[in-house]
């Protein structure tokens, strides 16, 4: 009797010894695990990206073609008259309407001072020119003998240089009046100054 036991619990042995080594035999095909878990992260991140479905489009306005422009308007006659004097009405509103005509608002006074200020930087940028071309002009040799004699005596290239350097100076100094007038607009207006700064 001792025998059979010992030959049932040693068959019952062999048997699961057998099944635990083919177990993990079969996972290993379909996952392999190689203890790296960023790895094992990456595989199974793939796995799901190729079952998962598409995504679905979206629309964008881009996507979508844009209107027809609406039709003309008949041409103004004895009846339709007052209809397009009444449209032109209503076209005016809409102009005064925009916040950038109101005087009293912040888009006004800003759209002046760009304006102003930007007329101002390209006025420094010519006078910048023109100082530069005249003093090259005063340092210049002429290797023509005539007309560096001409030049001795009459220097009008030098003389309209600097009638145009002295025209461009009055004129940034006007456009800074311009600007410093523009703030004191906008404080009578009851303005902030900073919306023209």
């Amino acid at each position: 009797m001792h025998s059979s036991a010992l030959l049932r619990i040693s068959a019952l042995s062999a048997l699961l010894g057998v099944a635990a080594f083919t177990a993990p035999a079969q996972q290993e095909p379909t996952q392999p695990s190689t203890g790296d878990p960023v790895a094992d992260a990456a595989r199974k991140a793939r796995a799901e990206q190729k079952t998962a479905p598409k995504p679905k489009k979206v629309f964008t306005n881009d996507d979508i073609p844009s209107a027809a422009p609406p039709p003309a308007p008949p041409a103004a006659t004895g009846t339709n008259k007052d209809a397009a004097q009444a449209q032109a009405d209503d076209k005016s509103a809409q102009k005064s309407a925009d916040p950038a005509d109101d005087p009293k608002s912040e888009a006004y006074w800003r759209k002046h001072a760009q304006k102003l200020r930007a007329k101002l930087a390209t006025a420094e940028q010519e006078l910048d020119v023109l100082q530069r071309e005249l003093s090259k002009d005063q340092l210049q040799y002429y290797p023509d003998p005539q007309k560096a004699l001409m030049q001795q005596y009459n220097r009008s290239d030098i003389n309209d240089k600097t009638s145009k350097v002295d025209a461009k100076k009055a004129e940034v100094e006007s456009l800074k009046q311009q600007v410093a007038d523009l703030e004191d607009a906008v404080r009578k207006a009851g303005g902030d100054p900073g919306w023209v700064r």
